[in-house]
Formats: structure tokens, sequence, C-alpha cells
């Protein structure tokens, strides 16, 4: 079974509507390594009910339609499928507890060729269930390794919006470097806010799939190096933050120190970076780029 792009753009994917009270955006920040220093006074504004915030990048894993890639009739080989890239624009601050209603569609459908896969590019939009206020929306592409070639092209077909190319990183030292550690038990932290993917936690599951042990979640990465940005440019303040974009270049063991490499950008408000694991010099994620309130 093939892909059928016309199919996909015209997928009805199930809205999902999630409540979630104080304690699930506590484990949010817990998962994405908020108070690993339990004495920060700023990061336990995350995690403590009297004077709490959430943690922007907790849009992400709100109201998720789970699987449908799979459990649709897609014909997407799933098993194929990894997380390419992720943006994520906020619109106004996330309430600490609520309801929510996610409303995903797909976007776009990219053939990459017989021998290269296919881009599949999907938008969700996260909004209050009693009111309708937009609180984020979500843009994911997700490269089908087993799937190019659907639409008889040997080659690329390109989007059909076109996104402007990633700016080039700054020929000269970073102005800002963050290092955050994870604990070696962040993976079966983060699952718990939703991702049960049992390559985060099962090491015979991680050996099957070419690990040594279990990754950490793309997501995870995501939420990590956005809680450096926050805390190097917007004095963890969650209301400033604006826009975050990144491509999943490798993975992350849990246990791993990232370091978050920033530039800022010509343009007021917005700053450039890079996220590595220095001690295997890999780059995680890459062609960042951040929106914030200067």
């Amino acid at each position: 079974m093939a892909i059928d792009k016309e199919k996909l753009l015209a997928l009805q994917i199930p809205t999902c509507t999630q409540s979630y009270c104080w304690r699930d955006t506590v484990l949010y920040a817990l998962g994405a390594g908020y108070a690993i220093d339990p004495m920060d006074e700023r990061q336990l504004r995350f995690v403590d009910e009297s004077r709490l915030c959430a943690v922007p990048t907790m849009a992400n894993v709100l109201a998720h339609p789970g699987f449908w890639m799979r459990d649709l009739g897609t014909g997407i080989d799933w098993v194929w499928v990894v997380h390419g890239e992720q943006q994520m624009r906020i619109h106004h601050p996330l309430p600490v507890e609520g309801e929510v209603i996610g409303h995903t569609r797909v976007v776009d459908v990219v053939d990459k060729g017989a021998a290269k896969g296919a881009l599949v590019v999907s938008e969700r939009r996260i909004v209050d269930a009693r009111d309708g206020r937009l609180y984020a929306t979500l843009r994911q592409t997700t490269m089908c390794r087993g799937d190019g070639g659907f639409s008889g092209a040997s080659i690329q077909v390109p989007l059909a919006v076109p996104v402007p190319a990633p700016q080039a990183l700054p020929e000269r030292e970073p102005d800002i470097g963050m290092i955050l550690p994870t604990q070696p038990n962040q993976a079966l932290i983060y699952r718990l806010s939703g991702d049960l993917n049992p390559l985060h936690a099962n090491p015979d599951v991680a050996r099957r799939a070419g690990f040594d042990r279990p990754i950490f979640h793309g997501l995870g990465t995501f939420g990590v190096v956005g809680h450096a940005l926050m805390a190097g440019l917007c004095d963890y303040r969650p209301e400033r933050v604006r826009e975050m974009e990144a491509r999943f270049s490798a993975p992350v063991f849990p246990g791993d120190r990232v370091r978050v490499d920033i530039w800022h950008a010509t343009r007021p408000g917005e700053a450039l970076f890079r996220a590595r694991v220095e001690a295997r010099n890999s780059v995680v994620l890459s062609n960042g780029v951040f929106g914030y309130e200067p």
C-alpha cells in the first residue's frame, strides 16, 4: 500500500481533548530537566504548585492525536518513520491546568524519490476547550523512510509552500553557551507526559532498533534545549517565548550533558542555536531558530 498524497491532505485526524492539572505541568517540567538544581529559585517556579508557571515547550505534548500514521490506514510504512523537524509557535502562555483541544491536519506531503523516502508535514493547533483561545501552533515534519517514489518521481518534489532555507550559523564564537545535564532516568520521567514508545524505556527494544540502551525522546531533547534558551535569553520568563524550531540530527542518551550554543541574530528577538553532546562530538539539534520578546 503506497502513500496517496491527496488522501493524506484530506485525512480527517480525530481531534483530541485533554484535561490536565498542575501535577501534569510539574511532571513535564521535571521530564524536561527543570529543577535539577533544587536551590535555583527561577527553576522552582516550574515545579512548585504555590507559584507555578507552565513551561512553553509543554505545548508539544498537549492534546496529541496519537499514532495516527499507523492507526488511520494512511498507507505509510509506520515502522520506518522518524521525527525530522519540529516548530512551535506560542500565541498565549499556557495555563498551569485546564482543558485543551488539539486540531491536527496534514499540510504537505513531499516525495523525495524512491531511494530517499517521503516527508509528511502535519500541523496541530492547541486551543482552550472553553473559549477557543489559541495557545500554540505546532508543525512537525516526519521522515517516512520507506515511502519514497509514491508519485513516480526520481527526484524530490518541492514543498507546496516553500520554507526559507535555514540561516547559516555565524562564523564566530557563540554569544551564549549553556550546558545542561540529563539524568540517567530522565526518559522514564518524560514518558509519563504521554510518549510511551518502548524505545525510550525497554533495553531489549532499544537494542533491536540498533542502540545499546534506550534513547531520550526527541521532544524531550527539544524541551531540554528550550530550557537552555529560556534561561539564556528570557531570564526564565515563559511569557517572553514566541517561537522555537529545530531539526533532529542525532539521539541523546539519558545521562548525556547537552551543550547549547546560541548566537544573537540580526533581528531583535531572534537567536540561532545548535545543541550537541560534546562527549560524542554529536550535533543533536541543528537549524535552530528561537524567537522571543527582547
